[in-house]
């Protein structure tokens, strides 16, 4: 083995084409994949994705225009009332939580980005209440640039089908990152989501009507 101790990875589809037939078949079935969430700012767009945790894109839509409507920017988020805020989200799990942070970002927003979203990885992950997946979304679908947001759809659809082998959301984010070609990577991930929540349910996968049954690790080995 060489030196550098490349971790092997548990491939089932063996070649790029194998993976390109695969991503080629979901783009195809679902034209329509792009960001559920409505918003009209970035910094709405942020507020979308934090209050999405656990909970439907349709239940976040439902409740964001009065929200939006009413802090438009992180000052004016940073002087709200925590609890005008729960109470304009309560619909949604973990309000208490969520409210928290929104007012904990408008704060962090005003104080040390000058009222800006940063255009940072890293940096978006210091706001309260954003991970990776959040940051990932952020800069994906806000700023534009090529990311891979593993939320629970992504990593069960791209483990079960056969794209990846691993165990946990952040070795799936990695090893999305090495079988999809960059330039895919924004647009598969709500490819992969679209096919999660359409297709390949958690339970009873309607794997009968799927476009890629074909190839499918699951649906293959289901078959034997």
């Amino acid at each position: 083995g060489s030196i550098m101790n490349k971790r092997k990875t548990k491939k089932y589809f063996k070649t790029d084409d194998e993976v390109k037939l695969v991503l080629d078949k979901l783009e195809a079935e679902y034209p329509d994949a792009d960001c559920a969430l409505h918003y009209d700012s970035i910094f709405h767009l942020l507020l979308a994705v934090v209050l999405s945790a656990q909970t439907t894109d349709a239940s976040v839509n439902r409740i964001t225009p009065r929200l939006f409507s009413t802090y438009e920017n992180p000052r004016q988020l940073a002087a709200a009332d925590i609890k005008d805020v729960e109470g304009m989200i309560k619909t949604l799990g973990l309000y208490k939580n969520k409210a928290k942070s929104l007012v904990g970002i408008g704060n962090m927003l005003t104080e040390s980005y000058g009222g800006e979203v940063p255009r940072n990885f890293s940096e978006l992950q210091k706001l309260p209440g954003v991970g990776r997946k959040t940051a990932n979304v952020v800069m994906s679908v806000g700023f534009g640039e090529p990311h891979i947001a593993v939320d629970t759809h992504v990593f069960r659809v791209s483990n079960r089908i056969g794209l990846v082998d691993e165990g946990d959301v952040l070795k799936t984010e990695k090893a999305l990152m090495e079988v999809i070609p960059k330039n895919r990577w924004s647009h598969m991930h709500h490819v992969l989501i679209f096919h999660g929540r359409r297709c390949c349910t958690a339970r009873n996968p309607k794997c009968d009507e799927c476009c890629i049954r074909d190839v499918c690790r699951y649906n293959r080995e289901n078959q034997k």
